[in-house]
């Protein structure tokens, strides 16, 4: 018995240590990760996890416009291939919309329409969407002006010529490290501390500013700052009123924060929605900004988004990402563990796929064999009925 008070006592005492030395070292933010992700058997962040942190709530549209079902609405099943990877790498959403009208969805693991999950990274098509706004209604003056106009911390050297185009098209040269699974990462770091804006106002720019794309969420994280400063307005009501209500979103969303106290959107992802109203931000590009006839976004702003930025970079424009596959152009929204909102305007069609993870290749390639699949069979299904 002595000997088992003897090791609790040891055990408390070392706890406390462990505690202090994080506080010590300005790592405390890794006690939320482990009792957030780790203590809850993850890796990483999942898709239910907005349960866990803070968040604003965005209301539903005081006039929602549900999708129309096609003519031909799921008069096909899903290719065995298809289905094979949605059981295999736990899909939990996968949609088709042609011509603005669903055309087939599924749903898996418990989850239907109205679930929520995490967008991830999909939020960031958003956030350049808003940047586009804020210069549409004369907040910003351009893509080109100044990040130190807004941003304080950025006036200096290289960050000085730093310009919010460069945020949007990934092109800051930040010395932001892109690391999901490391506990020490800053991509770590941003996703648990509560104060996010001293984490961002951290960063050095060592490369000189929009000489090339690097994917960086802290671009995004930065870009919600210059937007928030610009405008007046928190992140979550901006995007309420010019995106989510305007769309005709039919469900309430959430969108996760660093802390009550700070109120600072984590805008390099984390909207939690589900399938059909995240598709409707591709409606929109997909229709040159307009929605029901009225230009909600800038044409010409939209036009550019969806171009390379760097001819070297073709995988990105400005918030979205670009893929070629055979002679269809996708323009998409993507985020971590397989998030997906596949435009291809041409065809008029529209994919979605939501779910618990990517293909097994994840880090090998810019992208992952799970996206070539979701396009192609889903392709396969509509032309049994072309």
């Amino acid at each position: 018995m002595k000997f088992i008070k003897k090791f609790l006592k040891v055990l408390v005492l070392l706890f406390g240590l462990i505690i202090l030395v994080l506080y010590i070292t300005d790592t405390d933010y890794l006690i939320k990760a482990v009792r957030t992700i780790y203590m809850k058997g993850h890796t990483t962040a999942f898709l239910e996890d907005y349960k866990e942190f803070d968040n604003q709530a965005i209301e539903a549209s005081d006039t929602p416009q549900p999708w129309v079902n096609h003519k031909n609405y799921n008069s096909v099943t899903t290719t065995p291939k298809l289905e094979k990877a949605n059981q295999e790498w736990g899909t939990i959403a996968y949609l088709i919309i042609k011509n603005d009208s669903i055309w087939f969805e599924k749903y898996y693991d418990g989850f239907n329409e109205d679930s929520k999950s995490n967008s991830f990274s999909m939020a960031k098509s958003y956030v350049s969407g808003l940047m586009g706004k804020a210069i549409m209604d004369g907040y910003i003056k351009s893509l080109d002006q100044p990040v130190c106009d807004f941003l304080p911390a950025f006036c200096d050297g290289k960050a000085a010529r730093m310009t919010v185009g460069d945020l949007s098209s990934m092109a800051s040269g930040t010395n932001w490290d892109e690391a999901y699974y490391s506990p020490l990462s800053i991509t770590t770091r941003a996703y648990f501390d509560d104060d996010l804006a001293k984490v961002m106002n951290g960063l050095k720019v060592v490369d000189e500013p929009g000489h090339g794309f690097k994917y960086a969420s802290g671009d995004t994280q930065m870009l919600a700052m210059v937007i928030e400063k610009a405008t007046g307005k928190k992140l979550y009501d901006y995007f309420e009123e010019s995106f989510w209500k305007p769309l005709g979103s039919e469900n309430a969303t959430l969108w996760q924060v660093d802390s009550e106290g700070h109120d600072l959107v984590k805008a390099y992802c984390c909207i939690a929605s589900n399938a059909k109203d995240f598709a409707r931000f591709g409606k929109l590009y997909k229709d040159h900004g307009k929605w029901n006839g009225k230009q909600i976004l800038d044409s010409a702003f939209v036009a550019k988004s969806v171009r390379p930025r760097f001819p070297e970079s073709p995988e990105y424009g400005y918030g979205w990402w670009l893929r070629q596959i055979g002679d269809k152009h996708f323009f998409m929204m993507r985020g971590h563990l397989g998030q997906y909102v596949f435009v291809e305007p041409n065809d008029n069609v529209i994919i979605i796929r939501l779910g618990h993870q990517k293909s097994p290749d994840i880090g090998t390639k810019t992208f992952t064999d799970d996206i070539g699949l979701y396009i192609e069979e889903g392709y396969k299904m509509l032309n049994t009925k072309s």
